[in-house]
């Protein structure tokens, strides 16, 4: 839970959802396990890269910013169709999404050393998509964006 007493998408997530992802898993104790919540129309996260996270000169490998912006955003797609319907998180049938394309420019480097920001963006919408935006922002400074386009699933669960 949040300070505001909001619920980060990822702890509401049943097991058949990803909870092992490497990225947004919180059963994956090896992996990012990214928090992300609402904050009004946006989806936050902020995330602390480790040491072993780096890539040249202290800062915070591209790869694993591309990681966080993909699963940050897969995870805010999920819970804008539940705030669309107006349900709980987590309650059934779960809306399963999966990424079918990702675009991140990395705008500058986002040094290690403290929590990195995501502010996560509903852009569009259609019955078997939903589109994302993701800014990413290093004490202030925009470092990096992304778009993930997310494909509906057609699974009963």
């Amino acid at each position: 839970m949040t300070e505001e007493g909001q619920v980060y998408f990822q702890d509401a997530w049943p097991s058949e959802l990803g909870v092992e992802c490497f990225g947004c898993g919180r059963n994956n104790e090896n992996g990012l396990q990214i928090k992300s919540y609402w904050e009004g129309d946006e989806a936050i996260c902020e995330w602390q890269p480790k040491d072993y996270h780096k890539a040249f000169l202290r800062n915070t490998c591209g790869g694993i910013i591309a990681t966080v912006i993909d699963c940050h955003c897969t995870n805010t797609a999920i819970a804008y169709v539940y705030k669309l319907e107006n349900r709980k998180l987590g309650t059934k049938p779960i809306p399963l999404y999966v990424t079918g394309s990702i675009s991140v420019k990395l705008i500058k480097p986002t040094p290690l050393g403290r929590p990195i920001r995501f502010v996560a963006r509903i852009k569009e919408m259609t019955e078997r998509k939903i589109i994302t935006t993701c800014d990413v922002f290093y004490r202030k400074r925009k470092t990096a964006e992304g778009e993930v386009t997310l494909i509906k699933l057609k699974i009963q669960n």
